[in-house]
């Protein structure tokens, strides 16, 4: 395609990024960030760096070997991009509980030049995803 018909487009990035996240390959997961980028959920220690990021999507997918996470909306203002998510599994990895969860939240991302996610926060319930692992969920 020439380069000049080439364009960065948000949404396929992110739907992309959700349906990695389902893969049970985490280094694909790392592929959308800078190699220096950076993900920190709830405030938590930061994971720089490739080898860091894969490791909390190892992490997720085999505490959730089933785990489903869709795209529930994208708004960006600014430089800042707002990734909604939905998280959907059952807690059947390692000292799991075999209950199901499912928690809403989002990432806020900084897109770099190269069109990688640079840093993103992410934030959720950490209460109630605690309560849904001990209990499962209501529905």
């Amino acid at each position: 395609m020439p380069e000049e018909l080439q364009k960065f487009d948000i949404a396929i990035f992110a739907k992309s990024y959700a349906q990695v996240w389902c893969s049970q390959r985490p280094k694909f997961v790392s592929y959308f960030f800078a190699e220096d980028g950076v993900l920190q959920i709830n405030d938590g220690i930061p994971a720089e760096g490739t080898e860091a990021i894969t490791n909390v999507a190892k992490s997720f997918m085999e505490t959730f070997p089933d785990m489903v996470v869709s795209m529930d909306s994208l708004a960006t203002k600014n430089d800042k991009t707002k990734f909604h998510w939905t998280l959907t599994g059952t807690n059947n990895g390692p000292d799991g509980t075999g209950n199901k969860v499912r928690i809403n939240g989002f990432e806020e991302w900084t897109i770099n030049e190269e069109g990688l996610i640079q840093e993103s926060k992410g934030y959720f319930d950490e209460k109630e995803y605690k309560r849904q692992l001990e209990f499962g969920t209501d529905n």
